[in-house]
């Protein structure tokens, strides 16, 4: 029985490995979640402010941290909130890198709103958790709870662990 059980969840595995997944593909990503209240500091070779529209662009070399997570990019434009109390949004161009110790994530856009704590990333998206890897055309994750979904022509390559006797 065992082994009748052990071949069907590697037949299942093997059409997993085979089959691109379509449409929307839900994630857990544990290694991206953050804390969101946690100051951003951000670094890049030049900086333009425009007082007119509450709006920061940081160009060349971006590199933004927030506890244990660093995103790169091109550049980063930085919206304030209406107040200019604090940051609204940053939206990211020139293949944007999410990245903490465990998980990885990029693509050639991607839009943090800070206050909920939701990136979205969009061209070319690629996350990389371990040995795992999953592409497609978008990705929306809450950093809060750990959660997103892939969206697009969803491919994957799963690297299934050694059965234990």
């Amino acid at each position: 029985m065992a082994a009748a059980l052990r071949a069907s969840l590697l037949t299942a595995a093997l059409l997993a490995l085979t089959t691109p997944l379509s449409a929307q593909t839900a994630i857990n990503l544990t290694g991206l979640r953050q804390d969101t209240s946690l100051p951003v500091e951000v670094a890049a070779d030049s900086l333009a402010v425009d007082q007119t529209d509450g709006q920061a662009t940081f160009s060349g070399n971006v590199k933004v941290t927030q506890g244990d997570m660093t995103i790169q990019a091109g550049e980063a434009r930085v919206e304030y909130t209406p107040d200019g109390k604090g940051i609204d949004r940053i939206l990211l161009s020139g293949r944007v890198l999410f990245a903490s110790p465990t998980d990885a994530a990029e693509a050639d856009e991607a839009v943090y709103t800070i206050d909920t704590g939701v990136v979205v990333l969009t061209g070319d998206v690629l996350l990389t958790q371990g040995s795992t890897t999953i592409s497609g055309g978008r990705l929306v994750y809450d950093l809060d709870q750990g959660t997103g979904s892939m969206e697009g022509r969803v491919q994957t390559v799963f690297t299934p662990g050694k059965a234990q006797p």
